[in-house]
């Protein structure tokens, strides 16, 4: 009886941490976005020289993502789907978009690794990251999350928590749509086809 006990308290123990978790995502989902993502310019060093969404042409749109590469799951699974996607596009199409992972995962995600990563994905793919300071000015703009967790019994040492939407952004820096997370590409797809008017 005493051990049934004990493992209650532990299980309320982890509902309580997993409830303050999920409390601390929506509190900060929320934060300084007024009535939603803002946008703007995004400026920083990339895989392929100094990235501006000024540089895109016109009829062009970037699909921004914020993420790290040494992410186990979302990140990996988010590339997939905007590779997915882009396959699905006639060539024209496909070729009025750019795909840029944000890494908020300075400390580790050099420029050579990010190369490396999203060569994974496909020669499209632009990585790009910054000092903290650029990022969380970016981030507050987007309505982007994230926090370092440690996990000292971990050869990681840490991992990041992050929200994960997929952003739709012209040359100006107006987000066109965002796109929350999922696994499969329909409604990037979906967005992308509405977008470009395909």
């Amino acid at each position: 009886m005493k051990r049934q006990g004990i493992w209650i308290g532990l299980a309320v123990i982890v509902l309580i941490i997993a409830l303050s978790g999920y409390a601390w995502y929506q509190q900060q989902a929320v934060r300084g976005t007024g009535n939603g993502p803002q946008g703007g310019p995004v400026e920083l060093p990339s895989t392929r020289g100094d990235f501006a969404l000024t540089q895109l042409d016109d009829d062009q749109l970037a699909v921004l993502f914020f993420g790290y590469t040494y992410c186990p799951d979302v990140c990996p699974m988010s590339m997939a789907v905007v590779r997915q996607a882009l396959s699905e596009l006639d060539e024209a199409s496909r070729e009025r978009v750019v795909p840029v992972m944000v890494s908020v995962d300075p400390e580790r995600d050099t420029l050579e690794r990010l190369s490396e990563y999203t060569g994974y994905f496909g020669d499209a793919f632009i990585g790009a990251t910054g000092s903290q300071e650029q990022l969380e000015e970016i981030a507050e703009r987007y309505g982007v999350v994230w926090r370092r967790v440690e996990t000292p019994e971990s050869a990681m040492e840490y991992t990041i928590d992050h929200s994960s939407s997929l952003y739709l952004v012209d040359r100006e820096g107006r987000i066109r749509k965002r796109v929350l997370y999922s696994p499969a590409p329909h409604a990037l797809l979906s967005a992308l086809e509405s977008e470009l008017g395909g």
